[in-house]
């Protein structure tokens, strides 16, 4: 004899209904973050592509610097730069230089280097 619906509990007559919407939750939440992180990976291309564009900018304005400073620096340029304001400044004569000899390092003891040493009264008996 069959047995009536009504009077089945209301977890066996929902069970399937729940589960068939939990795996429907389950792969539209799968869906939806994989769509997610797609986006957030298209996102973090863009901001390295900006970055790149950013760093050969600044690499390319370094160079610029670079020549524009040594240009600056030539001795020909300075000295027309000299001459052009008028500042009165020549080279050093002769006899204005000093010239300093370097002293020779000192000389290595036999032994290895000591950094403090006992007084001779310490070190008898």
């Amino acid at each position: 004899m069959a047995k009536n619906r009504k009077n089945q509990a209301a977890a066996i007559r929902f069970g399937p209904a729940l589960k068939a919407s939990f795996f429907i939750l389950l792969i539209g939440g799968s869906a939806v973050g994989f769509v997610w992180q797609k986006n957030q990976i298209d996102q973090l291309g863009l901001q390295i592509a900006s970055r790149e564009k950013q760093v050969f900018q600044y690499k390319r304005d370094n160079q610029k610097l670079k020549i524009q400073v040594s240009d600056l620096q030539s001795p020909v340029r300075l000295d027309q730069r000299v001459k052009g304001l008028n500042l009165g400044l020549a080279p050093a004569q002769p006899t204005q230089v000093v010239h300093l000899g370097e002293l020779a390092p000192a000389a290595e003891s036999n032994g290895p280097r000591q950094f403090a040493q006992r007084p001779a009264a310490d070190l008898t008996p």
